[in-house]
């Protein structure tokens, strides 16, 4: 698994060496977009003015200030900005980990230690466990700097989990019609009740399946072995065909000026 960050967490006047990792991944079925002719459509970034498509290397970061005005940012302005948090998860405070509403989180990433951090990423796991608390960090990642949580996760590990500032948390006000719930009877309200209880089991995450994406993979899998299947035609790329217009026009120059020197 390969490291998607390199720091350290800080808290008072310790510090432990650590590596990011990420701890999800997608597993959606994806799908490339064809043409009706069964070519893959290509994307383009294209500028209207110079009025030809752009290379990635061509391309800077702008931010509008005003309606057509920007400002220009290099790597070299992010790489310089005093942040703390480029490089350390900074922990601000230990809280009870309930006092956070799920709401709030936002991606989970794996922490661990480096070579030498062992001992101290050890101790860490140890007194949070101890205390029964998390810690709420800083980190920058993706240039922006995330809010986390950073908990025990299983198997004495470390997580950190971004979370979203409360500035990102829309408001629940904002939902229609929540203001004109109903008031429920105590027995309506007993009804439920014993509907929950009689559903309530133990958390095993093992027996909760991906059926859409099983019955996709199978219908995807009929396809192929009925041999529902398009194959895509080998087409030259348009720039590999501009390239040999021009080396044969070159080779047509310099036989004409054979000619011409005969």
């Amino acid at each position: 698994m390969r490291s998607i960050w390199k720091g350290s967490i800080s808290f008072g006047l310790v510090n432990i060496p650590v590596s990011l990792y990420a701890a999800t991944e997608d597993k959606r079925v994806s799908f490339n977009q064809l043409h009706k002719c069964h070519s893959p459509i290509k994307y383009q970034k294209y500028c209207p003015v110079c009025e030809r498509e752009v290379k990635a290397g061509e391309i800077v970061k702008g931010y509008s200030y005003n309606p057509g005005q920007y400002v220009i940012l290099a790597d070299e302005d992010f790489a310089s900005l005093p942040l703390k948090t480029l490089k350390t998860i900074d922990i601000l405070d230990f809280v009870a980990i309930s006092e956070i509403d799920p709401i709030y989180y936002q991606k989970t990433y794996y922490l661990g230690p480096t070579e030498t951090g062992g001992k101290a990423y050890g101790l860490l796991i140890k007194a949070m466990q101890k205390t029964d608390k998390v810690g709420i960090a800083k980190i920058a990642l993706r240039q922006k700097e995330s809010l986390a949580v950073l908990r025990v996760g299983s198997e004495e590990s470390l997580l950190l989990e971004t979370i979203f500032y409360p500035a990102e948390i829309r408001p629940v006000a904002d939902i229609p019609y929540i203001q004109v719930v109903g008031e429920a009877s105590e027995r309506e309200t007993k009804l439920a009740i014993d509907l929950i209880n009689s559903l309530s089991v133990p958390f095993n995450p093992e027996k909760y399946i991906d059926e859409y994406r099983t019955a996709l993979l199978e219908l995807i899998e009929k396809k192929v072995t009925g041999e529902e299947f398009v194959e895509v035609e080998k087409r030259v790329d348009p720039e590999v065909l501009d390239l040999m217009e021009a080396l044969r026009k070159s080779i047509a120059v310099l036989d004409n000026q054979d000619e011409i020197r005969h």
